[in-house]
C-alpha cells in the first residue's frame, strides 16, 4: 500500500484539505493518507521547503508527497512531479522542492482544461498523486522538464575558522535553524554570533540551557541551531529567518 504524504498552507478550518482527500478517496482508494501539516504559513514556500526535508527520509519508499504551498496558482509557474530517492512529490514548481530535488527526475503536468484554476491542489496535483501511488510510472505522468526550481538561498561558506552562515528557517518553538549541516563543524566546539547576540555554548538537548540562555546545538534535522529556555530564541533576541550568522570554530 502506498502512502500519499500532505503539506499545505491550506489550513483546516475550510475544506480545501478535505476536497483534495475526496480526490484522493476516489482516485487511490487503497492508499494510505498522511498529513505532515496544513499549518504552513500562508503562501510560505520556503517554510514548506524546509519541511519538506525533514521528513523525506522518514517516509517509506514509494511514497508520494503532495505539497501544496501555491501563491503563484494559475499563473505560468509550471507544475511537475519529481522522483528522487525512491520516492515521488507533486507540486508546483515553484522552489518548495529546493531542499529535496537533487539528483531528481523531474516531469511537467499539463493542466486540464477544466481544472480551476484557483485550485491545482484538487483539480491537478491530487490526480497526479494517485496515479503515481496506484503505480502509474513517472514517464507516463509528463514530459521530461529540467531540475525544479530552487528558492535563491545563500549557501554556508566557510573561511579558515569561521563559517558565514544564515537561518533558514524558525520552527514554532522559536528554535533558529541555520544552513550549517553538523558534518560541516567536524565536532569541534563553536561560537555563534547573530549580529550583537552570542553563544559560545554548544549542548544537547534543549534542557541543558539556563533559563532566558541563548544556546547552541544540533537540531533532529542534523543542522546547527539557536535555542533557549521557556521561550522563543527569535523573539527573545531578535532573531529572524534570513539573519546572517558567523560560527567561529574553536
Amino acid at each position: 500500500m502506498r502512502v500519499i504524504a500532505l503539506l499545505t498552507d491550506f489550513g483546516t478550518r475550510d475544506g480545501y484539505v478535505g476536497a483534495m482527500k475526496g480526490v484522493l478517496a476516489v482516485r487511490a482508494p487503497h492508499a494510505c493518507i498522511v498529513d505532515i501539516t496544513h499549518d504552513v504559513p500562508a503562501g510560505d514556500v520556503q517554510h514548506a521547503a524546509w519541511v519538506l526535508k525533514t521528513v523525506w527520509s522518514h517516509f517509506p519508499a514509494g511514497t508520494v508527497f503532495l505539497a501544496v504551498v501555491d501563491p503563484g496558482v494559475g499563473s505560468a509557474r509550471p507544475a511537475i512531479a519529481l522522483g528522487a530517492e525512491d520516492r515521488f512529490a507533486v507540486g508546483p514548481d515553484n522552489g518548495i522542492f529546493t531542499f529535496v530535488a537533487d539528483s531528481a527526475r523531474a516531469v511537467s503536468l499539463a493542466i486540464p482544461i477544466d481544472a480551476s484554476p484557483v485550485f491545482h491542489g484538487r483539480d491537478v496535483f491530487a490526480p497526479v498523486a494517485a496515479s503515481l501511488a496506484g503505480g502509474v510510472s513517472l514517464e507516463d505522468i509528463g514530459a521530461p522538464a529540467e531540475s525544479p526550481e530552487r528558492l535563491p538561498l545563500p549557501r554556508p561558506e566557510r573561511r579558515g575558522e569561521v563559517i558565514e552562515a544564515h537561518v533558514i528557517h524558525i520552527d514554532r518553538f522559536g528554535n533558529c535553524v541555520s544552513d550549517v549541516p553538523a558534518a560541516m563543524l567536524g565536532g569541534r566546539p563553536v561560537r555563534v554570533e547573530a549580529g550583537a547576540v552570542r553563544t559560545t555554548r554548544l549542548v544537547r538537548t534543549y534542557a541543558e540551557a539556563r533559563e532566558g540562555e541563548l544556546v547552541a546545538l544540533i537540531n533532529s534535522a542534523g543542522h546547527l541551531e539557536l535555542a533557549t529556555r521557556s521561550g522563543a530564541a527569535s523573539e527573545r533576541f531578535g532573531i529572524r529567518r534570513g539573519a546572517r550568522l558567523l560560527v567561529r570554530l574553536g
